[in-house]
């Protein structure tokens, strides 16, 4: 293996483990805050011990996904230098600004939340994980910003073979950017919705605090509904926007060879790479990708070098499964509320909502290899290959074995989350006091 692929294994493997913690911190920060103003508003405590049992977990998470993050960003000086030098300029201002304001932000209102019980007012201690939530999701923007610019780079100019940002605020507003930064958002409001689903449910499988997990039961399934419904809606536009800005992506994702006028989408389709067709193709819907992507006419694969094409197999096949999720989850959550007088007793449905905790992470990661690797051969799209963005001076035995030490580092901060997440979710919410 060379450089550049042991490289891009070690990113990938780096980021997809901390896409683990993101998306959970996204989300549960929000319904932490939600829970502890409705404490505030009412007195009830019920939602005081909701905000500090959900909350204890929120911290857990927060914690490991902070260590998780820190190495990603070292990778670009270590493995990517070529990719620093050319586009360091603007890659690295949005993520400076995400360390400098939102990461402290986030990090000093947190102490605030943590050790503040009952040394500032209730609005001040609720005020303050509003804060933490504003803040945690304000990182996104600014990451999914650079990220956004990689997928569709704007405000910018080639001097002495470096790209130089020329319109910060372009680059800022990129359409393509801000509808990742939402998509990504959303994802992660599911994650904690589900999250918050699973947990109730096995409480009320083991008949603990029946009550008090009904009520954050149905908090979770409205959040997860509304977020899972936003992400559709969401999805639709980047879609528009992927089939204008990167075309490649969008016939890998569904697999299209040939240009097609009001191109059909099939619900059946087996690509075949090797052959640049599909093996089957089956129950189109007439017209159905052209209206989905706002344009008539699609531009197939084979209008594309096959240099310049990305895996198909597992763009389209990532794609699918995602979508598919999607659907579920607003089916679960529907469910949930409709059976909710009486769900205690619904046995099988709730060790189902336990065992569908792992599924929208799993869905967030196929997300990012449709946007990842439907991105290639282009580590910036249109403007710097992967192959042209790896440090030169890096030994291939060194990539190696950087990578098999995150490997196994990164393992064992992951039986620690398991761990540790498990053994206090168990433990459920502190006793009511007499």
């Amino acid at each position: 293996m060379d450089t550049v692929l042991l490289g891009r294994l070690q990113f990938a493997a780096t980021a997809a483990f901390h896409f683990i913690f993101v998306p959970l911190t996204l989300g549960l920060s929000i319904l932490v805050a939600y829970m502890e103003t409705k404490y505030v508003r009412t007195g009830n405590k019920d939602y005081l011990r909701m905000a500090k049992f959900w909350g204890r977990l929120f911290v857990i998470n927060f914690a490991l996904g902070v260590v998780t993050g820190l190495t990603m960003e070292f990778q670009f000086g270590m493995n990517w230098a070529e990719y620093s030098r050319y586009v360091g300029d603007i890659f690295g201002s949005p993520l400076a600004i995400e360390a400098t304001v939102a990461f402290f932000l986030e990090s000093t209102f947190l102490g605030v939340w943590i050790f503040g019980w009952n040394r500032i007012s209730p609005k001040l201690h609720a005020l303050s994980i509003w804060l933490v939530a504003l803040a945690t999701n304000l990182s996104a923007l600014w990451i999914l910003i650079a990220n956004g610019w990689m997928q569709h780079p704007v405000g910018y100019v080639i001097n002495n073979n470096r790209a130089e940002m020329v319109d910060f605020w372009a680059v800022v507003t990129n359409t393509y950017g801000l509808l990742k930064f939402a998509h990504t958002v959303l994802s992660g409001w599911v994650v904690a919705g589900f999250f918050v689903l699973g947990i109730s449910a096995y409480h009320l499988l083991k008949k603990n605090e029946t009550e008090l997990f009904k009520k954050c039961l149905k908090i979770g399934a409205t959040f997860a509904l509304v977020s899972s419904i936003l992400v559709a809606a969401v999805g639709d536009f980047h879609a528009k926007e992927v089939a204008h800005t990167q075309p490649t992506k969008l016939a890998a994702m569904e697999s299209l060879w040939n240009t097609a006028t009001d191109a059909p989408m099939y619900l059946l389709l087996i690509p075949d790479p090797e052959n640049e067709k599909n093996s089957v193709e089956a129950i189109g819907i007439p017209s159905m990708l052209s209206i989905l992507a706002g344009k008539k006419e699609i531009k197939g694969l084979k209008e594309f070098s096959p240099s310049e094409r990305p895996p198909v197999t597992l763009t389209f096949v990532s794609f699918r499964l995602m979508v598919g999720l999607g659907f579920l989850f607003i089916l679960l959550t529907l469910l949930v509320l409709i059976k909710f007088r009486h769900i205690e007793n619904s046995t099988i449905f709730l060790k189902l909502l336990l065992w569908s905790i792992p599924l929208p992470y799993i869905a967030g990661q196929l997300g990012w290899i449709v946007a990842e690797v439907g991105r290639q051969p282009w580590i910036v799209y249109g403007l710097l290959k992967t192959t042209d963005a790896v440090s030169k001076a890096v030994e291939p035995s060194q990539v190696l074995a950087s990578l098999i030490g995150f490997t196994v580092f990164y393992g064992a901060l992951g039986i620690v989350d398991i761990y540790l997440l498990a053994k206090y979710a168990r433990k459920g919410p502190e006793p009511k006091e007499v």
